[in-house]
């Protein structure tokens, strides 16, 4: 008797799981403009992974015969830069770049920040009062100012762009996550949690952690497009990703020199990254408000 109403309970548990998660996507899917930054992302994503089948030209082939062309000039579809590479196939290899620093340096980041946020808000006291006073010095410096500091520490390359730019992302996933233990840990589940003899380990990452996701996924989403922005800006100043490498950035800031004779290099890399950003960030909403509670179906 008792096996069959555990496997009940079991099935009935699951099946609650179940309707949550269609709950979750239908209320995200409902929200337009949510689906359309899903529709973007997917798109980066569909771009940087095949980006060879793609590209209609070898993006780093030079040719001086064929410089500064026009959009659909001599079959290149947003023309070439300065010296004759085409610029559609640079700006999905480009793709690539973005995605990986985005990606990787939030990943970097909101591991960092988040086990300094755990340790401050569980534990409080002297602990979180240092942990906070190093994160607040963290703060007071702007974002990209603080990710220039450390890539003139670390050098120019990829890896040192990623580094830089998931350092300058510890302070925020920090408070974030921070915040969110204050609240749960002083829960009754966790009190009771603790008074049946539950160690720090099994009560923060058992109990604690899983009740703090739901903002730390949002906020990490969102933290995606401040990376890719901050990828093109150091690039753009000639700090991040280095020539030859296909970077949005890099094509601005070759592109500001031509604005005259050829203001499409500039341009159509600008429109790639505003329109990146923008579907991150609605995608970003939409799942803020598909999480909440609150809101209805």
């Amino acid at each position: 008797m008792n096996n069959v109403q555990e496997i009940e309970e079991a099935r009935d548990i699951q099946y609650r799981k179940s309707k949550k998660e269609q709950s979750f996507i239908r209320k995200l899917l409902r929200n337009r403009f949510a689906a359309l930054g899903l529709f973007v992302i997917l798109l980066l994503t569909a771009t940087a992974i095949f980006a060879p089948y793609f590209a209609t030209h070898d993006p780093y082939e030079m040719d001086v015969t064929k410089t500064l062309l026009g959009p659909g000039e001599d079959g290149h579809i947003l023309g070439t830069d300065s010296y004759g590479r085409d610029t559609f196939s640079r700006i999905v290899f480009g793709a690539r770049i973005s995605l990986l620093v985005g990606v990787a340096a939030v990943l970097f980041g909101a591991v960092l920040g988040s086990l300094l946020g755990l340790i401050s808000g569980y534990f409080g006291g002297r602990t979180d009062a240092i942990i906070m006073r190093i994160i607040d010095g963290m703060m007071a410096f702007p974002f990209i100012l603080l990710a220039i500091v450390l890539m003139t520490v670390l050098g120019q390359g990829l890896v040192n762009v990623i580094i830089a730019i998931g350092i300058s992302n510890i302070p925020g996933f920090a408070r974030v996550v921070r915040g969110q233990v204050l609240t749960v840990k002083e829960s009754e589940f966790i009190e009771v949690t603790r008074s049946l003899g539950a160690k720090h380990g099994r009560i923060l990452f058992k109990h604690v952690v899983p009740n703090s996701v739901a903002p730390l996924i949002v906020y990490a989403t969102m933290s995606v497009a401040g990376a890719i922005i901050s990828e093109a800006s150091l690039s753009f100043l000639g700090l991040g990703v280095q020539p030859p490498t296909a970077s949005w950035g890099s094509m601005l800031q070759e592109g500001k020199n031509f604005l005259v004779l050829s203001p499409e290099l500039a341009t159509f890399s600008g429109l790639v990254i505003l329109i990146t950003v923008l579907g991150i960030n609605l995608f970003g909403d939409g799942l803020r408000d598909a999480l909440d509670p609150k809101m209805k179906l």
